[in-house]
């Protein structure tokens, strides 16, 4: 893993952030949660890590983001016509070994499938926030 000579990435324990990805994808409720409400893929680049969700049966307005500390909330709630009917609401919850809040984060929505960009290079607000979807 290349390590980039930023004050941001000082702060990060690279070894940590891998044994917490290796970890997350070994538990099995990371799998029952993939089953049961949508799949979670983790990847890293040199710049960013990347949240990626599978979401095909929702539109970008059907879907909220929200960084709050170390943790990253993924909602999506089918609208419903009639004020009657259930909405079908569908969540995961990804916690960092990291504040992610004082990262760069971006997001992307395309063919049903959600790209959440965590940059490892450019800092960010410092505050809880939703992240805006195109």
């Amino acid at each position: 893993m290349k390590k980039r000579n930023t004050a941001q990435n000082r702060s990060i324990d690279y070894e940590l952030v891998e044994k917490w990805m290796k970890n997350y994808f070994l538990d099995p409720l990371t799998s029952l949660c993939d089953f049961t409400q949508f799949r979670i893929d983790l990847y890293e680049t040199d710049d960013d890590w990347i949240v990626e969700a599978v979401l095909d049966e929702y539109d970008s307005s059907e879907i909220t983001v929200k960084m709050v500390d170390r943790r990253l909330d993924i909602t999506a709630q089918k609208q419903t016509s009639s004020l009657s009917a259930a909405s079908s609401e569908r969540v995961r919850t990804i916690d960092f070994p990291f504040s992610i809040i004082d990262h760069k984060v971006s997001a992307a929505f395309k063919n049903g499938v959600l790209e959440i960009f965590i940059s490892k290079t450019e800092k960010g607000l410092g505050k809880n926030r939703y992240i805006t979807l195109p």
